[in-house]
């Protein structure tokens, strides 16, 4: 049986911090299935599609060179159901620090009431990479800042773009 794991978020935008975690995934399991929540009360700096791509970009070889089958879904309804609907067993989940720990833990025990077969696993982010959020990188690349440090080079090309527009 393959083991299959759900990374679910929004990655607006995919950060070095999401990378982190997918290597991360990419080692304990078979088959990582990313799902980018979409949800329609939020205006998202790109699109669905636009993440799935940068996602594709940013991550296949990482996956690859893990041994491991990437899938990037989008889903518009509850995580226990997009990771049923995928046929996974396990949620990935990140931890930067204790606050996310504590709303982790939360997450994990309402998912866990909801669907029992999917157990979640905790994968602390690496020193370099834990004061990184999307939001930040999204407020960072509004003022005109660096955000390379923070994110794949072909995100922070995007960032760029976007905002170059603007």
């Amino acid at each position: 049986m393959i083991r299959t794991a759900l990374y679910a978020g929004s990655f607006d935008p995919v950060t070095n911090g999401h990378l982190d975690v997918i290597r991360q995934a990419c080692r304990l399991v078979q088959r990582l299935v990313i799902a980018i929540g979409v949800h329609p009360g939020k205006a998202p700096m790109f699109s669905p599609d636009e993440r799935a791509e940068l996602l594709h970009a940013t991550c296949a070889s990482l996956a690859e060179s893990e041994n491991a089958t990437l899938d990037i879904v989008t889903f518009d309804d509850l995580a226990v159901t997009a990771a049923r609907r995928s046929g996974a067993t396990i949620f990935i989940r990140g931890l930067r620090d204790g606050t996310d720990l504590d709303y982790e833990m939360q997450l994990a025990g309402m998912n866990g009431a909801m669907a029992p077969e999917v157990q979640t696993v905790f994968l602390p982010s690496s020193t370099g990479v834990r004061p990184i959020t999307a939001t930040l990188v999204r407020q960072i690349a509004a003022m005109g800042g660096d955000v390379s440090p923070f994110v794949p080079a072909l995100v922070a090309e995007r960032l760029s773009a976007r905002f170059a527009r603007i």
